[in-house]
């Protein structure tokens, strides 16, 4: 008889939105996520923190560092000149040409990390990076250096975004994607695990950026080829006007709840052997 094979299916941006915060709860207490990371600059995550906690110990809750999206949670002059994060490009330029205040992105990370424990009255099971912010170079030495200080290695667990170059091309959809934060996460679980921290071997659910896209196929995709100790990130939510005034792209979001919550992805588990879980885990 085989057994299950463990998965962590993490739904990024818990706090982005009510509508995405709801979705979340909705489909972790109906067994169809296993874990979320939570935006704690955002508003949003004061207004639903309170949700999650019926889900403690049923489901990975973790934070979802944000350098993108809003505004830093005190000011930051070198990083959000003009009070707003940066877009991701800019950041990226930003890291590349070692410009931003290293003091500057460690005050953040840490405030993010405070407004997380302040809330949910626990440490974070697991971090990880809104548009996979916290591998960038300059960026993840900083995080490791606070996560260090606070005492987390051997608590908490870290994302990384990469995978097997042969298990990207498989799957295929948005190979592209996939294999540009790979390059820019090079390296990052070597230094994780060197900080003492564990990390996910493999990791899948890159989705196109159009609207249009089967999030069905998407899903399915992504649990293909899996690694030894699988991460499948996924987008879902209900679409209101606050998600619409800050994502370009807001539908895909709707489909990818709808399918999670079918039972169509509940027969697709059960017929391909999967059981999921809350933090990474070898079969």
């Amino acid at each position: 008889m085989n057994l299950p094979r463990p998965v962590v299916l993490c739904a990024d941006d818990f706090g982005l939105t009510d509508g995405i915060s709801r979705a979340i709860v909705e489909l972790a207490e109906g067994g169809r996520v296993s874990a979320t990371g939570a935006m704690t600059n955002m508003p949003g995550w004061r207004r639903n923190a309170a949700s999650l906690q019926g889900l403690k110990g049923r489901i990975g809750i973790g934070l979802h560092l944000n350098l993108t999206v809003g505004e830093p949670l005190a000011p930051m002059p070198g990083v959000a000149p003009g009070g707003a994060l940066l877009p991701l490009g800019r950041l990226l330029r930003g890291t590349f040409l070692r410009s931003l205040p290293v003091s500057e992105l460690k005050e953040e990370i840490g405030r993010q990390v405070d407004a997380f424990e302040q809330v949910h009255g626990a440490a974070p099971d697991f971090v990880d990076g809104h548009q996979h912010v916290h591998v960038l170079p300059g960026i993840r030495q900083a995080l490791l250096e606070v996560l260090v200080s606070r005492g987390y290695p051997g608590r908490v667990w870290l994302r990384d975004p990469t995978d097997a170059v042969t298990s990207i091309l498989k799957r295929a959809v948005s190979a592209g994607k996939a294999l540009t934060v790979q390059a820019l996460a090079s390296g990052f679980r070597r230094e994780a695990e060197v900080a003492g921290f564990e990390t996910n071997r493999g990791f899948s659910g890159f989705s196109p950026l159009e609207d249009e896209t089967d999030a069905g196929l998407v899903i399915r995709a992504a649990f293909e080829r899996v690694g030894p100790k699988p991460l499948i990130m996924c987008h879902p939510g209900y679409v209101d006007d606050e998600l619409r005034a800050l994502d370009p792209v807001v539908e895909s979001r709707a489909a990818e709840r709808a399918f999670l919550a079918s039972f169509g992805f509940e027969k697709f588990l059960s017929g391909k052997g999967f059981a999921l879980v809350p933090r990474p885990t070898a079969r």
